[in-house]
């Protein structure tokens, strides 16, 4: 894992020192996700850089990797995994690579394959590369887009890791982005490719960027399909075994400690099972928050499962008394806002595992690879439902809407009421409606016009038939709310203490046995994750396989009435959202019915107290005009 950047002069009339300045600069704000080692190289128009968080080939793993042969140049952030497999490929060729470490084979396989390399690696990566021979920056992330990139491009061209390395650079000026803050007052992300500046993309999961002066050409190398009925093929837990015990191996193959993050429930304890089976001598350490609000705290089950398999258990608690200072560290590290609660406990649990480990295996993209979300259920029922006289749905709708506010987590209230709220609309924007963080009717509240929460595929947009509604979810949530929202979160939270987050489950091979399995072994009745439970049952008990899924939730309900309550007030007061076109008024009205119990509105004011911390963070960096912008904003957001 590393933080990577880079700049091209394309005119080549700009001082090479200048250039090295400027990235050095972006390093200084990359460092804390690679704090044993810094490179700079410069090669004709280009200059990149890399800090290094060394995970494999310690001793010789320093970037750039430079080709001086060729003149090509090479940052990478991530892990190669299927390296030793590619060096062996490109000895066969005549291009033996020397280098322990897995970034060295990128050089030699551009050389072979040109852009076409990167549809041969697995690994969660992403990569800037250089060619001075073909004038050209080719810029690359992963499948799933566990690693993230960003670039500009102007008279010159910028990437880096971060959005905080790039915004504030000399000879870099931008604004805020209005469109892109829509979307994220819906969302709670941003969606590749948009970032919340103007001018700065978000390179998307599973994408190549090539880029020749400012001609920018983009090409999806990688989606995730689900296989079409007829192909389908029997679901074979001892298959599966096979490759998931290797996506494991694969992942702690390295040459420094790790450890496992742990929920107590199916997806993490899967990957602790493995784990262990895998490595019985290894002393695994393993990772859990604790609540002091009962329904979110989830450290007894996760101690019984680590008692279970052997593990050592640390607890990392999480008060609210921490939140507010976290989170601005968060932001002023990253960039960007994000509007996932779960943001600052998994940053406390990543400075508490970097302690030990330098890698966490984590059970990310389970629940969207394999059918667990209960919106896949209320996909299917909402479908019966709509078969329902309007009066019926009429007289529940008002009935489930007079449920009561609770401080449990996802209560039944809480799932009926989202499910109702999409009664009429079509599958994909009834789903986006449910997983948004503001509904169209608080953020019209608020002053600002709805926008489309997330990008959809055009052919999906509308109606699609029941066979492959699934499908067209799975789909949608693995390329944004997994790949924008859960994995930025993964990212930005352990990299915050260089500790890199490795998912099994996100490993090529898995991803695509996943798309071979029939709907009906990924969701089934009222059951999901019909298939990887029936796998899991090899590993765990049925105590552990059948828990009731919760997630990771934060209680914000009592936190923003009591302990919280005069940090929000002050944060929802900010004349920055004022000037966004937001109406502070309404805002602080449903912090009050927040207080008063009288409405639930806390993942809607949790978004906005984010976006407040990060305008305040944008309104102090190198960002043009900003007031002016923000300003200028009001129609635009309202519009």
């Amino acid at each position: 894992m590393c933080g990577i950047c880079g700049v091209i002069d394309w005119d080549g009339r700009g001082e090479a020192a200048a250039r090295e300045a400027d990235v050095s600069l972006m390093l200084e704000r990359l460092v804390h996700r690679g704090p044993d080692g810094w490179g700079v190289s410069s090669q004709g128009a280009a200059t990149l850089g890399a800090v290094r968080l060394a995970i494999r080939g310690l001793s010789d793993g320093q970037q750039p990797i430079v080709d001086e042969a060729s003149g090509i140049v090479v940052v990478c952030n991530g892990e190669i995994d299927n390296h030793r497999e590619l060096k062996r490929w490109l000895a066969s060729r005549g291009r033996p690579v020397v280098a322990e470490t897995d970034v060295a084979v990128l050089p030699g396989l551009f050389l072979e394959l040109g852009s076409e390399f990167v549809e041969h690696l697995t690994g969660a990566f992403s990569i800037g590369l250089w060619s001075a021979r073909d004038q050209l920056l080719l810029l690359a992330r992963d499948r799933a887009g566990e690693r993230p990139l960003h670039f500009h491009v102007s008279d010159e061209a910028w990437f880096a890791s971060e959005l905080s390395a790039l915004v504030g650079v000399a000879h870099l000026r931008t604004s805020v982005n209005v469109e892109a803050l829509r979307g994220y007052l819906a969302a709670g992300f941003f969606s590749a490719p948009l970032s919340p500046f103007e001018g700065i993309r978000k390179v998307g999961p599973g994408e190549i960027i090539e880029i020749r002066g400012q001609k920018v050409s983009t090409r999806r190398y990688w989606r995730w399909n689900s296989i079409r009925a007829a192909e389908k093929k029997a679901a074979s837990p001892r298959e599966f075994d096979e490759i998931f015990r290797e996506a494991v191996r694969s992942q702690s193959d390295v040459d420094v400690p790790y450890g496992v993050y742990m929920s107590g429930g199916l997806d993490s304890s899967l990957v602790a099972a493995v784990l262990r089976k895998l490595r019985p001598d290894y002393t695994l350490h393993s990772y859990t928050l604790r609540f002091f609000e009962p329904s979110y705290d989830e450290s007894g089950y996760a101690e019984s499962a680590a008692k279970l398999l052997g593990l050592e258990l640390h607890r990392v608690d999480v008060t609210p008394e921490v939140v507010p200072a976290t989170l601005t560290e968060l932001i002023a590290s990253s960039g960007e806002p994000l509007a996932d609660p779960a943001w600052v406990p998994t940053a406390l649990l990543s400075r508490r595992a970097a302690q030990d480990v330098k890698i966490a295996l984590v059970g990310e993209g389970a629940d969207e690879l394999f059918g667990g979300y209960p919106t896949y259920l209320g996909a299917n029922l909402a479908e019966r439902y709509a078969r329902l006289p309007s009066f019926i749905r009429s007289l529940l709708r008002r009935g489930v809407e007079r449920w009561p506010a609770t401080d449990k987590k996802v209560t039944l209230s809480f799932l009926l009421k989202r499910f109702v709220r999409g009664d009429g609309l079509a599958p994909v924007p009834r789903h986006l409606l449910w997983t948004s963080v503001i509904s169209p009717a608080v953020l019209k509240r608020l002053g600002v016009a709805p926008t489309e929460t997330r990008p959809v595929d055009p052919a999906t947009s509308g109606e699609v038939t029941r066979v492959d509604m699934l499908n067209v979810l799975q789909r949608a949530d693995l390329e944004n709310s997994l790949a924008e929202g859960l994995l930025t979160k993964a990212d930005r939270a352990s990299m915050q203490f260089a500790i890199e987050l490795r998912a099994p489950y996100l490993d090529m091979s898995v991803m695509e046995y996943a798309a071979c399995l029939a709907a009906r072994d990924r969701v089934h009745g009222f059951t999901t994750k019909v298939f990887l439970k029936k796998y899991a049952s090899n590993y765990l008990p049925s105590s552990i396989v059948n828990r009731r899924k919760r997630g990771l939730s934060v209680p914000l309900a009592r936190w923003l009435r009591e302990p919280l309550y005069d940090w929000a007030h002050s944060q929802l007061s900010s004349p920055l959202l004022d000037e966004m076109g937001l109406r502070n008024e309404a805002a602080v009205a449903m912090l009050e019915e927040q207080r008063q119990r009288k409405a639930d509105h806390s993942r809607s004011l949790w978004a906005l107290i984010v976006l407040s911390e990060w305008l305040q963070w944008a309104s102090r960096q190198n960002v043009a005009q900003f007031s002016t912008q923000v300003s200028s904003a009001t129609a635009r957001m309202a519009s």
